[in-house]
């Protein structure tokens, strides 16, 4: 057991008891307990399984290669459209934790196995990603705009690429992307952290929640 998960759980406003209680089925399963990104992780053999995490609405398990989970419950859920890998399970109340326990450990266990074989996940790359017309005209228009989309990480450019291409009419597209021009133009992702709290700039290390306490 991590001590930063002991102080992480007590410093909870909200959800403190149903994540204690999911961090209890975990600490039954054949993972080591971690800290990572300011939340608790669960690994095997030094590989990340599982990670738990808050937001405003729920809580969650995440599994990292829940994409390759069998999912017979059909309870997992992709938390964005962008994300390939890891699946998560959400909950708003202790008692959904409660009822769902067995198939959890089933999950978990599933998960393990995945790890233990050995199994990726095939990700898609940057190019096989489609780019709207849209964003190719743009960058005809503006080249500075097009050298910072390009300099951005691969993962950054693909989220951007799904989130542009998304939309059915060509005008929304184009508001999505005249939205992000600063924002890609500043270096970060559709995801990344903008508050200037990050020590890992442009990459959120979750200081943002300092604010969301303040406000709260």
């Amino acid at each position: 057991m991590q001590k930063e998960v002991d102080i992480y759980l007590e410093n909870l406003k909200k959800w403190q008891e149903e994540l204690t209680e999911l961090r209890n089925i975990l600490l039954n399963c054949e993972l080591t307990e971690d800290f990572k990104w300011k939340h608790p992780c669960y690994t095997y053999n030094g590989k990340n399984v599982v990670l738990l995490h808050e937001f405003k609405n729920y809580c969650a398990i995440l599994f990292h290669k829940g994409v390759l989970l069998k999912d017979e419950a059909t309870i997992l859920i992709q938390q964005t459209e962008n994300v390939q890998s890891a699946r998560q399970i959400r909950f708003t109340k202790l008692s959904e934790i409660e009822e769902l326990k067995p198939i959890l450990k089933k999950y978990i266990k599933e998960a393990i196995e995945v790890e233990k074989s050995g199994l990726e996940v095939k990700l898609k790359k940057t190019t096989e990603v489609e780019t709207p017309q849209e964003l190719t005209q743009i960058f005809k228009e503006r080249s500075k705009f097009k050298k910072a989309f390009q300099n951005l990480t691969p993962g950054r450019q693909k989220g951007y690429l799904y989130h542009f291409s998304k939309p059915k009419q060509s005008k929304t597209k184009i508001a999505r992307i005249e939205k992000n021009i600063e924002r890609i133009l500043d270096g970060y992702g559709l995801n990344d952290c903008t508050c200037g709290l990050s020590k890992r700039k442009p990459t959120c290390d979750g200081s943002h929640k300092q604010l969301e306490n303040q406000d709260s």
